[in-house]
């Protein structure tokens, strides 16, 4: 196993879940040098089989238990189901392995604690996976804003929205459960990542938040290609979420996240951006990357809209590399999952105010983990 400071082993992974993000994974680490995925585990057989075959991963496992047991691996990486992320990344950190979590970090706050405090007893990194990070229209924008190009930043909208985009109606995505909720912790917690990363981590003092479950309970809202399912198939998650949030120093930021609407969304998030010299919208129609970023200014006095060349960004690749180069450098103790653990309470707290109608305050950092011994 590789021990802090030894930069030039072979760095031994596991990947728990089989799904598109557990190939996604897989495949950032094979492009990575002296990295090698050694093991899988997930319950469905023929796709264990194939990807190990797909992708030449020696070991297989039905159970997560027995991959994190083994003595030879130094990572894993937890691409399960949210209901599993807290079980799997605590087995994993406390057998000593560092942990890559897909989002969000746990279905709540209180088990986002459990896995940032197994961290910190193993001295083990734990990252969350925000891959939007990495896009290129992001990247382009947050090193604008650090150049000071939009000023003070005062006002901020960030949403993902679809028109018909319930990920499975009566699967685990649509029982609480299991999720953790609905599109606010599943694509939400994206965007609301994309603006706390482009605003430079402020503080949120309060939020007050409403949920909505119109279609889902009817059956209605799901992808054209999912088994359709009759009303109330075990669907108890919202499908639209907002959130008008308070941040520390006076600014503000307005959160909108909806699997199913009557709209013109198709499956389109972005990110919208007021500041005292500048303004900037990135708006992202299915995932596209070309033409998405425009920024507002003013020149000689002249009102100006410019437009950014922009590459693609590299997504989870970027992530994957992040989390090996924290593992080789040694640093271990400055990555323990504080941002995805902050994250985990502000969704929490919009889940209090919807269901309590009342407006919620949250306490402590953004740093998010110092609650944590």
């Amino acid at each position: 196993m590789l021990v802090e400071g030894q930069s030039s082993e072979r760095l031994r992974v596991g990947i728990v879940g089989l799904g598109w993000a557990g190939e996604t994974h897989l495949k950032s680490y094979q492009q990575l040098p002296n990295v090698q995925v050694v093991a899988l585990a997930g319950l469905e057989e023929d796709r264990l089989a194939s990807l190990g075959e797909t992708y030449d991963v020696p070991h297989r496992y039905p159970d997560y238990q027995e991959l994190v047991m083994r003595d030879d691996l130094d990572a894993v990486s937890v691409c399960t189901p949210n209901y599993l992320h807290a079980p799997a990344a605590i087995a994993a950190l406390d057998h000593g392995k560092h942990v890559l979590c897909e989002k969000p970090l746990a279905c709540s706050g209180a088990e986002a604690e459990e896995i940032v405090r197994a961290a910190l007893k193993a001295q083990r990194i734990l990252k969350v996976v925000f891959n939007h990070r990495h896009r290129g229209d992001v990247q382009v924008l947050k090193r604008y804003i650090e150049d000071e190009g939009l000023g003070r930043i005062y006002h901020a909208e960030v949403s993902w929205m679809r028109r018909s985009g319930i990920p499975g109606l009566g699967s685990w995505f649509t029982k609480k459960e299991m999720a953790g909720g609905g599109p606010l912790i599943d694509l939400g917690v994206h965007v609301l990542d994309l603006g706390l990363y482009l605003l430079d981590e402020p503080q949120v003092v309060t939020v007050s938040a409403a949920t909505y479950a119109e279609l889902g309970p009817r059956g209605r809202g799901g992808r054209q290609y999912d088994d359709k399912m009759g009303a109330g198939a075990g669907y108890d998650v919202e499908d639209l979420a907002t959130a008008f949030i308070r941040l520390a120093g006076g600014a503000t930021l307005l959160l909108e996240a909806g699997w199913a609407v009557y709209g013109s969304a198709g499956d389109d998030f972005g990110v919208t951006l007021y500041g005292a010299d500048g303004g900037a919208e990135i708006k992202v129609e299915n995932y596209s990357w070309e033409d998405t970023l425009r920024i507002y200014t003013d020149v000689a006095g002249v009102p100006v809209d410019m437009q950014p060349h922009l590459s693609r960004g590299e997504g989870h690749q970027a992530v994957v590399r992040e989390f090996v180069g924290a593992i080789r450098a040694g640093n271990w103790s400055a990555h323990v999952g504080r941002e995805g653990l902050y994250r985990a309470h502000i969704i929490d707290a919009c889940y209090t105010s919807a269901r309590e109608g009342r407006e919620v305050a949250l306490d402590g950092p953004a740093a998010g983990a110092e609650s944590c011994p």
